[in-house]
């Protein structure tokens, strides 16, 4: 499957997976390609070549088909503020096909199982960014999908509401039985949550496995402190280490250490790479080093992204969730 914007961008590059279904965590630094590949997998993207299936339908072809089966809850902002809750996840429930009763009675028990039950009727305008994020979860969880799209759930999201959101997705996979697939950047998201791992970046695959693979006996995953065998690039860590640096507004080697799982000198020469990106002050002896970025300067300290700014079956259980791949003969199972 690849995916070139114009002559110079090449957002996914020849990468061919077969995920079956469960909770699977998609990871890689901003611009690795996640939001393009589920666009594509959404039929909302066509790809420059290759093709791609979910639950046996033909993305690029089947697109309006596909997605009465699937749910995306995407990563930015889209929310309409002049409605409720309660309007806006029925609207979505009629628009994947539900009829006006079933729509209502659907979100009534979505907006109980996300925690916005006694909050319904307000206008989403006066909710917090935690809740919205629960609307959206809401939203692509109310036509009882076979397959849910989740781009950075936790975006924006403070500790404690980290914390809530990822217990909701893990409860909506294990509790409805729903395949999952959850983009983040955030490594420690992807252990707590889901049971595949696939690492992608620069838009190429660089290694597909259960979360047991990466782990091993010790149970932390590998990555953290045996870069190679996870293919977690310094530049994933950097742009961890970046937005951790800003949440917590300090920054030191035994924070980095503890945050990330590496060791000292990977640490150590993360602190200077944020300090040489002027994320963080210099050091001047026993004085903390500043956080001298806020939230709002992410986009462009990190830059790039995916170019797209898009938003928007059978019972066979052999059946693979998700194919992507060149054409003619079917991928491999990874």
């Amino acid at each position: 499957l690849t995916k070139r914007y114009g002559t110079v961008v090449t957002a996914l590059d020849s990468l061919s997976i077969t995920l079956e279904p469960g909770i699977i965590g998609l990871v890689g630094a901003n611009g690795a390609g996640k939001s393009t590949l589920i666009k594509i997998l959404l039929g909302l993207l066509e790809p420059t070549s290759g093709e791609a299936n979910v639950l046996g339908l033909d993305a690029k072809t089947q697109g309006p088909e596909l997605r009465q089966f699937v749910g995306y809850m995407p990563e930015h902002d889209c929310l309409p503020g002049d409605v409720s809750a309660t309007e806006f996840v029925a609207h979505m429930a009629q628009v994947n096909g539900l009829p006006r009763a079933a729509a209502r009675e659907r979100t009534a028990e979505t907006l109980r199982h996300v925690g916005l039950f006694e909050e319904r009727y307000r206008e989403i305008r006066g909710y917090s960014t935690g809740m919205k994020q629960r609307v959206k979860l809401a939203q692509a969880l109310v036509h009882d999908p076979r397959v849910m799209f989740l781009d950075e759930p936790t975006n924006g999201l403070d500790p404690a509401g980290r914390d809530e959101m990822l217990d909701l997705v893990r409860r909506t996979g294990k509790e409805f039985g729903i395949a999952i697939i959850m983009a983040s950047h955030l490594l420690g998201e992807i252990e707590r949550v889901c049971e595949h791992l696939v690492v992608i970046d620069g838009g190429k695959l660089l290694r597909s496995a259960p979360i047991g693979e990466f782990t091993g006996r010790t149970q932390v995953l590998a990555g953290f402190q045996q870069t190679p065998a996870l293919g977690v690039t310094l530049d994933i860590l950097l742009e961890q280490a970046i937005r951790i640096a800003v949440e917590t507004e300090t920054a030191s080697v035994s924070m980095i250490q503890r945050r990330l799982r590496v060791g000292y000198t990977r640490a150590g020469r993360l602190i200077d790479m944020l300090e040489r990106r002027g994320v963080i002050s210099g050091y001047e002896g026993s004085k903390p080093r500043q956080v001298l970025i806020t939230s709002a300067d992410l986009p462009r300290v990190l830059g790039g992204g995916d170019p797209s700014t898009a938003h928007g079956p059978a019972d066979d259980t052999t059946e693979p969730a998700v194919e992507a791949g060149t054409g003619g003969e079917p991928p491999a199972p990874v």
